[in-house]
């Protein structure tokens, strides 16, 4: 139970865009942050990126889609701290895109796993080691693609956000009586890797994209680093089930 009286965040799928952006401010807020990813050479080149600019950082390598990985890797977290302040479930994507008509049930279950069971199986796994933080919180990721049912292809991707959008206010349900909160950001379009493809094999369509964005401009990951860690903080000690959009008004269209 070293450093047990210091703050403790885990993000899952930290090696990288928006989770290590987050990881990073959530380092520089003072918490010891736990990376967690799939890419254990990332993972490494991450924390010694964090320990370099003073903040207190660890990887732990594990597939949030795997019941047993998960669950055994957040409690040994969990009783080497002594406690868990923050889960940040960042770990989820697209997938990939396929159409009802052909979509495989392996595709499916995939995306569903990526996005959903990801958030159960680490939400689940760290509320025994919440209950001991200190203004315990977990933050999701849903996506505008929850409420409008994604693009083309997007089908399902936008059917498992819907079910962290639900799962979010379900848990914040469930866990008000241990003090425990839980709130989810929907980041809009965020210059991100995630957007990588795209950036380079259609730079006019990526370019088009601040074109249905009402500030008129992409997003950066810092943006919603910035909104976590807000979430994360005694400043939203009364916020709860709540999702913050943060997509410079894409949610409204224009």
């Amino acid at each position: 139970m070293s450093n047990s009286n210091n703050k403790v965040a885990l993000v899952t799928g930290a090696t990288g865009g928006i989770g290590f952006e987050v990881a990073k401010r959530l380092g520089q807020d003072g918490y010891t942050v736990v990376l967690n990813g799939i890419e254990d050479e990332a993972g490494a080149e991450r924390v010694a990126e964090l320990t370099a600019a003073g903040i207190t950082a660890e990887y732990y390598g594990f597939d949030v889609t795997k019941e047993e990985e998960v669950t055994a890797n957040i409690t040994a977290i969990g009783e080497k701290y002594g406690k868990i302040d923050v889960l940040v479930n960042n770990a989820g994507g697209l997938g990939g895109r396929q159409r009802f008509e052909e979509m495989t049930t392996d595709f499916y279950r995939f995306v569903m796993a990526l996005n959903l069971d990801s958030v159960f199986f680490a939400s689940r796994a760290s509320i025994p080691f919440l209950k001991k933080g200190d203004l315990p919180t977990i933050i999701n990721y849903t996506s505008n693609a929850g409420w409008n049912a994604g693009g083309p292809g997007a089908g399902i991707y936008g059917t498992s956000k819907a079910g962290v959008h639900a799962i979010t206010r379900a848990l914040a349900k469930d866990l008000a009586e241990y003090g425990i909160r839980v709130n989810a950001v929907s980041p809009g379009t965020i210059d991100t890797p995630f957007h990588a493809q795209i950036k380079s094999t259609k730079p006019e369509v990526f370019a088009s994209w601040k074109n249905n964005i009402m500030l008129g401009r992409l997003g950066q990951p810092e943006e919603v680093a910035s909104v976590v860690s807000f979430l994360a903080g005694k400043d939203a000690a009364f916020i709860t089930a709540e999702t913050v959009q943060i997509g410079g008004g894409q949610a409204l269209g224009i």
